[in-house]
């Protein structure tokens, strides 16, 4: 019979901050002895820290002298992580150039005597002394062979980068870690290895991970001796890097193909009775990562094994429920099981994601001291949980040690860890002083081009001026405050909360909210919303078409209803805009149903275009209280007065696109209608219903009909609609052909002069040189190529890859998109959905086919056999020109340059008119200052995705082809939708300026 396993992990994902505090604070406190015992074994430990006097070096060296809040710290970590991929001697040199004459390290002295800092200091001092700011590349270059010579320069900086490196990881391969622990395994000392490496993006890389651990655990079992755990070595796994959607969403496909392997790598480690740790991932993956270490613990093979557990973040607020689970666990299996208690590395990260993702608060901690405060309260859970829980405590802080030795019985039943080249001063005087008391080391084992990756991250964890490691070596940091109590830093429940970091949803105020979003990684949101979208019944009745003289009477009422609109106070149309959002959201799953049927939008695309219109509603709300509002005064002599203010137009003609039929519709009129017009609205013919709905949302909201018309039918109408004589404004999102004819028709009237805001699409490109990261540039090109079917105006269409770099580039980017899911957009786990109609797909296979023949054929995914599915193609081209016009689907180009033909690209890209968007991928700011400066492209992202762009922060709008300007979404687009009107007023017609006459000399 198996055994009846605790429900599946759930509780809510980013709970508020002060209840928990509120707990915490209560339990803190200790008794004044036991306070004074901790005060007095952290000053030792302190003092040992302080006094260490290690020829070598270590981490807390490198923060001292290159401290992450000076130029140095920051060039040295950003060189670090790129510096050893970088294959090509050219790229280096920039790189080398750029990242050292933005720091001081001609005149840096060395405050330590550890060989490790000073070694690297000098290298990086040498080349500094030869690469000035503000130097060329060629013209250093030049000058660097008649003194030094390039190689002894590079030479001389590459070495520190591997002198860091070395010093960080325990060994190369897992046969060098080994021979080099077995050295130190004295006393102790117990070793976790940690093959490093980024998670898997394809599924060759989960193929060689798997198999590097496999091996891994093999060589660790050979002469481990007859010890018994937890006295033994053990490995950590990470499990995204067993699978290559390892996400929430494809949580059907993770526990198919993922849990055997995982099994297999236990069953291995359980022969040999090897520890078993499962790594900490990022927030959104831990209900997924606990499903998964469930299924994994739960197979009968591994009965009676004690070394299988996983890493517990104390900086996530569900740390707590995460032990209380894994001890249910342990509980209806009779396992004991590990876990490795550490404070979290993803800080920052876990930040900016509930920030985008519009979340109601945040998964993790935003005050150090509050991560500190859960530890401990984390820490006692696990010691009354023993022996069915075996605690492992991971910290550098001799605070939380001194704490953590105060709260045990004894020296046994626990062990403590540290990672390799960081707290060795520290733990060296503690087993010194408790030699019973065990420490494991958790070792990087890999290249140093992998390990530099995971060293940056330790000293982002570790080198804010908040942290421990960061500060305890600082003679001029009083001890008492070091020591001060996590308790005492928070003081109350209030105060949980960093002050300067809002909550998601207030991260625009005091302008407006941020819109609402879904956490993917929380189950049961996503349940919900899932139901709430089923539930609504979707009418696919046929909506009919206007006629030619539905137009006239649209215009014709729109034209009446202006005077009334355009004197509603800018407080009255704003405060509509804003009822407009809240219903928006209220009624997000009946738009996204509408959406899904009507667009064949996927759900998290759906989700992200419902947040999008929510913004583009308050925004322009927020912007039009400030531009609308009292009239602007203007300075001017006295005895007068001058103001300005803004008016509306009249009719405006809003004709948007079938790719973003709830956004873009509801921005453009929105913004019409905050300046003051009435508006007349034409939908895509593929989306009628879409706009049917919002209209009647956008009067249910306070816009009055007669502001407000709404227009059916294909281009014909839309084109009757531009034609008419009472128009007085056209915003239009499309094609540039589209464009050019209203352009056309407007400058062919007789009658007042009409602007037209037109954003279209264009040719956009990205370029990745050698110092980007592989992993990075394989995310941000699928998703930019691939996401919402390649059918967004910003998709990328072309990619240049430097050609030293490319074979594995393209490698990784084709095998990424191999592992996308095609099929039905309202099933979560789809990442491509269909093209919006027959027409498109006809269209996009024509240009496959074209290709095919043409080009060299990297990747061809498999579409469904029904429907308008068009699957991810990757073609390699010989030239940028061949690509002649956007292809407005799920299709990438790719060029290779070399690194001296820079110039080439710029050429290529500017040479296509088009200047929407732009991805850069490098780690040289020379070369990314370089191709904005010269490139007219109206949204550059760098080292990111190039997609997405949000309301107020993003602006979004091309130059050339690919549009008019201003951009949607940024400051200066409601001005466009209006006229300005200056009044003068002569004051000293009505007796002089009496205020001039009474003014004290």
């Amino acid at each position: 019979m198996s055994p009846q396993l605790p429900p599946p992990f759930s509780v809510p994902y980013a709970p508020d901050d002060r209840p928990i505090a509120e707990r915490l604070l209560a339990e803190a406190r200790l008794t004044p002895e036991r306070e004074t015992r901790i005060d007095r074994t952290a000053r030792r430990l302190i003092d040992a820290i302080r006094q260490n006097d290690d020829p070598l070096g270590g981490v807390e060296d490198m923060l001292r002298e290159f401290a992450l809040s000076t130029k140095e710290g920051l060039a040295l970590m950003v060189l670090a992580e790129a510096l050893l991929r970088v294959p090509d001697t050219e790229t280096a040199d920039r790189f080398i150039e750029d990242r050292l004459g933005q720091g001081n390290f001609i005149h840096h002295e060395t405050k330590s005597s550890a060989f490790l800092v000073n070694a690297s200091a000098w290298a990086l001092g040498l080349s500094a002394r030869v690469i000035q700011p503000g130097e060329t590349p060629q013209g250093t270059i030049g000058r660097l062979a008649k003194r030094l010579g390039v190689p002894a320069i590079r030479a001389a900086t590459r070495q520190a980068m591997r002198l860091m490196g070395s010093h960080f990881v325990l060994g190369e391969t897992i046969e060098a870690a080994l021979e080099r622990a077995h050295a130190h395994s004295a006393g102790c000392t117990r070793y976790s290895f940690d093959m490093l490496g980024e998670g898997a993006r394809t599924a060759a890389d989960a193929d060689r991970y798997f198999s590097s651990y496999a091996a891994a655990i093999e060589a660790i079992g050979r002469g481990v001796g007859d010890r018994t755990l937890p006295d033994r070595p053990g490995i950590s796994v990470k499990l995204s890097a067993l699978h290559p959607r390892f996400e929430a969403v494809s949580r059907g496909r993770v526990m198919v193909e993922l849990v055997p392997r995982a099994i297999d790598l236990a069953k291995r480690a359980k022969a040999l009775n090897l520890a078993f740790t499962v790594d900490a991932e990022e927030a959104d993956r831990l209900e997924l990562s606990l499903d998964v270490i469930a299924a994994i613990a739960a197979d009968r093979s591994l009965a009676g094994w004690s070394g299988f557990g996983l890493a517990v973040q104390a900086y996530q607020k569900r740390a707590g429920a995460v032990i209380d689970y894994i001890d249910d666990l342990a509980r209806a299996l009779n396992r004991r099981m590990m876990v490795r208690l550490v404070k979290g590395a993803y800080w920052d990260t876990e930040i900016k994601r509930a920030q985008e993702r519009g979340l109601d608060g945040y998964p993790v901690f935003t005050r150090k001291a509050m991560t500190d405060l859960n530890y401990i309260a984390c820490a006692k859970k696990l010691l009354t949980l023993r022996p069915r829980l075996f605690p492992q405590f991971a910290t550098h802080n001799a605070l939380t040690v001194a704490t953590l030795l105060e709260l045990t019985d004894g020296e046994t039943g626990f062990e403590f860890q540290r990672l390799h080249g960081m707290g060795e001063a520290l733990y060296t005087t503690l087993c010194k002083d408790r030699p019973v008391i065990a420490c494991r080391i958790y070792a990087p084992v890999g290249s140093h081009r992998d390990l530099l990756a995971y060293l940056v991250r330790r000293l982002i964890e570790n080198g804010a001026n908040s942290s421990f490691v960061a500060t305890v070596s600082d003679p001029n940091m009083p001890l008492d405050t070091l020591l001060r109590r996590p308790v005492d830093i928070i003081g109350s429940a209030d105060s949980a909360e960093h002050a300067r970091i809002p909550l998601p949803r207030d991260l625009f105020q005091p302008e407006r909210i941020n819109s609402r979003g879904v956490e993917f990684g929380e189950r049961a949101a996503v349940n919900r919303l899932v139901a709430e979208v089923a539930a609504e019944h979707v009418s696919i009745v046929p909506v009919n078409d206007s006629r030619p003289e539905d137009v006239n009477r649209a215009v014709a009422a729109a034209r009446s209803g202006f005077s009334s609109w355009s004197r509603a106070p800018a407080a009255v149309r704003a405060a509509a805009m804003d009822r407009a959002a809240d219903l928006l959201e209220q009624r997000s799953a009946r738009f996204i149903a509408l959406l899904q049927r009507e667009g064949g939008k996927t759900l998290d695309d759906c989700v992200s275009e419902v947040r999008e219109a929510a913004d583009f509603c308050r925004y322009y709300a927020a912007e039009g209280r400030k531009l609308f509002g009292d009239a602007q005064p203007l300075p001017g002599p006295t005895g007068e007065r001058n103001t300005l203010r803004l008016r509306g137009r009249g009719v405006f003609a809003a004709i948007s696109p079938w790719n973003f039929p709830l956004a873009i519709f509801l921005g453009q009129v929105t913004a019409a209608l905050m300046a003051g017009n009435t508006v007349v609205a034409k939908p895509a013919e593929q989306t009628p219903r879409i706009a049917t709905e919002v209209v009647h949302l956008l009067h249910q909201a306070g816009i009055p009909e007669a502001a407000l018309h709404l227009i059916q039918g294909d281009g014909h109408i839309g084109a009757a609609l531009v034609a008419h004589r009472d128009i007085a404004g056209v915003v239009f999102t499309g094609s540039t052909e589209v464009a050019r004819s209203i352009n056309r028709t407007l400058a062919a009237k007789d009658g007042p002069i009409v602007p037209l805001i037109a954003e279209t699409g264009g040719i956009n490109a990205m370029i990745a040189d050698a110092t980007a990261l592989p992993e990075q540039v394989a995310d941000d090109v699928v998703t930019s190529a691939f996401r919402s079917a390649g059918q967004r105006c910003s998709a990328l269409r072309l990619l240049f890859v430097q050609e030293d770099v490319a074979d594995r580039m393209i490698e990784m980017i084709v095998g990424a998109a191999r592992e996308l899911r095609i099929g039905d957009p309202s099933d979560p786990a789809t990442h491509v959905g269909p093209v919006i109609d027959r027409e498109a797909k006809d269209r996009l296979d024509a240009h496959i086919a074209r290709m095919t023949r043409e080009a060299q054929v990297h990747f061809a995914g498999l579409a469904p056999s029904s429907g308008n599915f068009v699957a991810p193609h990757i073609f390699e081209l010989d030239d940028a020109r061949q690509l002649t016009e956007e292809v407005f689907g799920p299709i990438l180009h790719i060029v290779r340059y070399s690194a001296s033909g820079l110039d080439g690209v710029l050429d290529s890209i500017a040479d296509t008119g088009s200047g929407l968007t732009l991805g850069i991928h490098s780690r040289i700011d020379d070369t990314i200052e370089i191709v904005a400066d010269r490139l007219q492209v109206g949204n550059i992202y760098v080292n990111r995705n190039m997609i997405g762009a949000v309301v107020g922060v993003q602006p979004f709008g091309g130059h050339g082809l690919s549009g008019t300007g201003p951009k949607a979404g940024g400051p200066h687009y409601l001005t466009r939708f209006a006229t300005e009107q200056t009044v003068t007023v002569n004051t000293a017609a009505a007796g002089g300026n009496a205020a001039l006459m009474t003014e004290v000399g």
